[in-house]
């Protein structure tokens, strides 16, 4: 099952937190149609948030197209997102990559800053 971190330190509201790590969970297929998400009661235990805070992620969830509230059952995942399976070999080469980066001394943020250029310049179409 889906386990949400919350970080109050990053300046991201706390239900776009849930949103985006539920659409991570759809893309690497932790997610799949059917799949039920915690319920509103389980996160909340599990991260101290307000109920209605993971009420209007999943709300958003909803209108997005990503899921179904099924009334007294739960909600479920309707679709998938993207095609980059925790299992597949790119996966692994880049935790080696990112295994290989700590131990050069790299701080996660410094990770994520290399990162998002490369997929910017990538992305972009440029080449150089």
């Amino acid at each position: 099952m889906l386990e949400y971190r919350i970080d109050r330190r990053s300046g991201m509201a706390t239900y776009l937190q849930i949103v985006h790590q539920t659409k991570q969970a759809l893309r690497l297929g932790l997610l799949k149609p059917g799949d039920r998400l915690p319920t509103a009661r389980e996160v909340v235990e599990a991260t101290a948030v307000n109920p209605n805070t993971v009420l209007k992620a999943y709300r958003e969830l909803e209108r997005e197209g990503l899921v179904d509230a099924r009334r007294g059952l739960g909600t479920f995942v309707r679709r998938s997102l993207g095609s980059a399976p925790v299992d597949s070999p790119l996966h692994r080469e880049l935790v080696d990559w990112a295994r290989r980066a700590h131990a050069a001394g790299m701080e996660r943020e410094d990770v994520a800053a290399l990162f998002t250029a490369v997929l910017d310049q990538r992305f972009k179409g440029d080449d150089t």
